[in-house]
């Protein structure tokens, strides 16, 4: 049978099944995934196709044929139109249950996190009228609205209802009079009065002053000043309510040692430091960390530190009792990661606006002995499908004999994957090649050389050292310095056979003995185009991967394994570690992971199967 293509402008009837990752509903037509927006899963409607994409056809509701028990109206003329609100037409208390049940699908399928307490989802104290800041897109006649997320139309906006109302009163001076720009910024604070319009406008109908660098915004009953670049809480009235869970969660006495890691113009820093005995706020952004400053006048208690966290945490004054992390919504780099790892804090409370790449981060964080106890949802964007989270997790130090000698998450997701118990304990050791070194002997004299430096330091159990390199025509290809060096590496070896080459470490350390050896894999990589890898790129992912890619990508789908060990390819052979463990000694626990070792275990034959397209 023949799939028929749907057609802009065309109605559908559909039986919505389920949520969409953006807040729509989805269903099937003929094979197609059709997102809709407007729509409840469970319902029956008649929508209509606004735009068709290769992977899937976004749809918007035109009639209601079975509705919803959750479906009221909604109360805003511009609502499905601008997109900016997906959920206004579904009651408030079921918008709550669905962002819990938004987080525990994204623990599940992201982390693989089962069991996890999620509780019940904090409602925001107003459901309109809580935003402090506005981005309008600028129309062809200096008017102000916002443009359709899949139509990309725009729409003029007069009165938005997220917006409280000082934001209403600036848009309402500016409309229509801002042709000189292409977007516009607007902030403003509720209860102290201030805002911010950005960029500076020169239009002389216009007598709203713009152009400030910096605003004044309250919360919990404290001004802070912010930047025009600056990140600050949309939700004022909830961020006091995410204070307070913040602080329960940490359980402060007012004896701990307080790390913020990502203080921004320093609101978790200040509110939380009349409950901590010393606090350390980190934070990159020189015109951020100078508001921090200004904001905490009069508190002594207090240190900013200017850097990147992942730099600073190496570096810092004292051992944190808590670290809060609160990083931007694509989470914490996989060099901070590896840091807060290393520093080992008893609790750790990562707060969060994006469920997956929390749960993404979570999985690397449990595999390296911290353990997720609780998460608490809050609702700082009703009307919208996002959600903020607030995880507890707390250092529990495995009791194993197995000690991974690396940072990388990819050989920390595979060792979890396979049911070991390990504790991570990154060497930092140089990764340079001799002259003259071939790839084989570089990987097999980096891996000794990373598990030789921990072991140095260990008394007992097995550490295992490992380095991947790529290997095109003898050469052996590392990690990219910068995006143009990874741009290079993918360049060179689009559409090449080339080979993937780990070499492995494992050193017993209370008898002394190891052994070293190294596995090689065959790799075709397919003719991705420029687009494909400038995403990739954009994306961030090949800037630690020796030859700038990763097989496992799901998005990008680089290359496939012509012949030999899939996790080889990974950055961890799995098959050849459990022989040389049980070589030195190991026992192989009876909870090992079955299914992982069936692949990954023994003689290992991969072939070119959708397995190795992963």
């Amino acid at each position: 049978m023949v799939q028929q293509k749907l057609s802009v402008g065309e109605r559908i009837e559909l039986s919505l099944a389920s949520w969409g990752r953006l807040g729509e509903a989805m269903a099937s037509y003929e094979g197609q995934d059709v997102f809709v927006l407007g729509g409840i899963p469970g319902e029956r409607v008649t929508a209509e196709v606004v735009r068709v994409r290769r992977k899937y056809v976004a749809a918007t509701v035109v009639e209601v044929l079975e509705p919803s028990p959750d479906r009221i109206e909604p109360p805003c003329p511009y609502y499905g139109y601008c997109t900016g609100c997906q959920w206004q037409h579904l009651d408030y208390h079921a918008q709550l249950d669905i962002k819990r049940d938004k987080v525990v699908d994204a623990l599940e399928r992201v982390g693989g996190l089962q069991n996890v307490s999620v509780r019940q989802t904090l409602p925001s104290p107003y459901q309109y009228g809580y935003r402090n800041h506005a981005r309008f897109t600028v129309g062809k006649s200096g008017d102000l609205g916002f443009v359709n997320r899949e139509t990309r139309r725009f729409v003029h906006i007069d009165h938005c209802m997220l917006m409280h109302d000082g934001i209403n009163r600036i848009l309402a001076q500016l409309q229509d009079r801002c042709g000189e720009t292409t977007q516009l910024a607007v902030r403003a604070g509720r209860d102290t009065g201030d805002y911010l319009v950005q960029p500076p406008l020169k239009n002389p109908e216009i007598s709203v002053p713009t152009g400030q660098k910096h605003y004044l915004e309250s919360v919990a009953g404290r001004e802070f000043r912010v930047a025009s670049p600056s990140f600050f809480q949309v939700n004022v009235d909830q961020a006091s309510q995410l204070i307070e869970v913040v602080r329960a969660t940490a359980g402060l006495s007012g004896k701990e040692v307080l790390l913020d890691a990502y203080t921004g113009v320093g609101t978790f820093a200040i509110l939380l430091a009349p409950f901590a005995s010393q606090v350390y706020a980190i934070e990159e952004s020189s015109a951020a960390v100078e508001d921090a400053r200004h904001n905490s006048a009069g508190i002594e208690n207090l240190e900013f530190l200017l850097g990147k966290t992942e730099e600073v945490l190496s570096d810092l004054p004292c051992p944190p009792d808590v670290v809060i992390v609160d990083p931007p919504r694509a989470g914490c780099q996989a060099a901070a990661l590896e840091k807060l790892l290393e520093l080992k804090a008893p609790k750790l409370v990562y707060v969060s606006c994006d469920p997956e790449t929390l749960a993404r981060d979570l999985k690397v964080l449990r595999a390296g002995s911290y353990s997720v106890v609780q998460i608490q949802p809050l609702d700082m964007f009703p009307q919208t499908q996002h959600v903020e989270c607030v995880a507890l997790l707390e250092y529990s130090p495995i009791d194993s004999p197995l000690i991974l000698a690396s940072g990388s998450p990819r050989r920390r997701e595979l060792l979890t994957e396979l049911g070991l118990k390990f504790e991570v304990r990154p060497s930092n050791a140089p990764e340079e090649q001799k002259e003259g070194e071939t790839a084989e002997e570089m990987v097999e004299r980096l891996s000794r050389d990373k598990a030789m430096i921990v072991a140095s330091d260990s008394t007992e159990g097995f550490v295992i050292g490992a380095d991947s390199t790529v290997v095109l025509e003898g050469r052996s290809i590392g990690k990219p310095r910068d995006e143009s060096d990874a741009r290079r590496m993918l360049v060179e070896l689009r559409g090449t056979e080339h080979q993937v080459t780990t070499g492995l470490t494992v050193i017993n350390v209370a008898t002394g003995r190891s052994l070293t050896d190294h596995m090689t894999a065959d790799i075709v990589m397919r003719n991705f185009t420029d687009a494909e890898m400038e995403r990739s790129i954009a994306s961030g992912t090949p800037m630690d991967k020796a030859g700038a890619y990763a097989v496992q990508d799901a998005e990008f789908r680089p290359a496939t394994v012509r012949s030999g060990c899939y996790t080889n390819v990974v950055g961890l052979p799995l098959c050849r570690l459990m022989e040389m463990l049980e070589e030195l000694g190991y026992q192989r626990p009876p909870a090992l992971n079955s299914e992982v070792s069936g692949r990954c275990l023994g003689a290992c034959p991969f072939s070119d199967s959708a397995e190795n397209t992963r």
